[in-house]
């Protein structure tokens, strides 16, 4: 690493957000809910103590700064490693320099970014090193430590969520930017709102987006209409294959268990918006005709099945509406849980009882020998009956009657 002194580095292009990356943790912004008095990092700095740390947060809320500042307060040697960029060997090195500092009376705090892109074995390396004081883990993380990260190492880690800058946090942003430019930003206040909406809580986005107004020229205030052409609208936080893919299916599913059509309408758009495959929702949807709504209208698992066929014969955007109209008439459909809940009963029975027989007076006898033994004897044709209805046993014999279905 190059030493601060040296003045090609200093002479060095630089993003804005490196720029104004905060000197101290009382520069962190939006994450009062772990910094503020008496909240866990607090304590922690307070107590000298600072244990090994998962972070977990969305893109661009102040992870790396965050650990590279405790690190600072608590006195111990900062290494950073990418988990996209290092491995086996790479751990290896920073091991061995920590367990030389530790020699000589020093602490090393090592940074891991998206750690859960370390394999369990990866994982697994940390342990010992953490267990014996040689390293302080900070791991960030954007994904769900409780599904991407060993038992064994969250066992070691105090978990810690940071949150996405909602808008006050990134309007201080702008005002440190505007601190830092000596006059403020050419921008509407209508604009000035909507730059904030486009960095969806992401400061270091917002940041980037700034960075391009400050190298155009400021002779009047731009509109909203302006700062749309000049930079381009960030992409919604979504990712198929991640933890937000997850919490917005059940958004949108749950949205429509309690009958909130506009919700509803909301986390379909917000999907489509991430580029989600339209017939995983078309999918969902008739998962949730039968869990949800049933026979309290059985029109809905036809309803959902018509849009899934309708999206694969049209495809987008003309098939998109097909869906939206499921969702609204799911949304606003009576709902019954009988048939989910009827079903999982009945699985438990069949679970807990094995392989019980069914009772002999309803099993058909094509042979002697099955007659014999009693296959079909006493079986009543519940149409020959006045009622239509024999009332026998169609339970096996060892098996008390249950009712599953209400």
């Amino acid at each position: 690493m190059s030493k601060p002194g040296n003045l090609f580095v200093k002479k060095a292009p630089r993003p804005l957000a490196d720029l104004l990356r905060p000197q101290s943790l009382s520069d962190i912004v939006g994450q009062d809910h772990l910094l503020g008095v008496d909240k866990p990092l607090a304590k922690m700095l307070a107590s000298s103590k600072l244990g090994s740390i998962i972070l977990w947060g969305p893109p661009g809320c102040g992870k790396t700064t965050l650990a590279r500042l405790l690190a600072q307060e608590v006195e111990l040697e900062f290494e950073s490693l990418s988990a996209i960029m290092s491995g086996v060997a790479d751990l290896r090195k920073v091991f061995d320099r920590a367990l030389e500092r530790r020699q000589m009376g020093c602490g090393t705090l090592l940074f891991v970014d998206e750690i859960h892109r370390f394999n369990r074995t990866q994982q697994d390396s940390f342990l010992a090193h953490v267990e014996d004081g040689t390293i302080t883990l900070i791991g960030a993380t954007t994904e769900n430590p409780s599904f991407e990260l060993n038992a064994a190492l969250l066992s070691r880690c105090r978990v810690l969520t940071l949150q996405r800058l909602n808008e006050e946090a990134l309007e201080k942003l702008l005002k440190r930017v505007e601190i830092f430019a000596e006059h403020p930003l050419s921008l509407t206040p209508e604009a000035r709102s909507l730059l904030i909406m486009m960095a969806d809580g992401d400061g270091r986005a917002l940041l980037n987006l700034t960075e391009i107004l400050l190298s155009l020229p400021t002779n009047s205030p731009y509109t909203s209409e302006q700062l749309v052409q000049i930079v381009q609208k960030r992409a919604p936080l979504y990712d198929k294959t991640s933890d937000e893919h997850y919490n917005l299916i059940s958004a949108f599913h749950k949205s429509i268990r309690g009958s909130d059509v506009d919700a509803a309408l909301y986390w379909f758009a917000r999907m489509l918006a991430g580029g989600e495959d339209p017939l995983y929702i078309a999918h969902r949807l008739v998962r949730c005709a039968s869990e949800d709504i049933g026979l309290a209208d059985p029109q809905a698992l036809v309803q959902a099945i018509a849009a899934r066929e309708a999206y694969k014969l049209l495809g987008s955007p003309e098939g998109d509406l097909a869906i939206a109209q499921s969702v609204i008439y799911l949304a606003t459909a009576p709902k019954s849980n009988a048939t989910y809940l009827a079903f999982k009963k009945a699985q438990k029975a069949a679970q807990d009882y094995g392989s019980l027989m069914p009772p002999k007076h309803i099993l058909n006898a094509p042979t002697s020998l099955m007659k014999e033994s009693g296959y079909g004897a006493g079986y009543i044709y519940d149409h020959d009956t006045q009622e239509g209805f024999s009332a026998q046993n169609y339970f096996p014999d060892r098996l008390t009657r249950s009712a599953f279905y209400s």
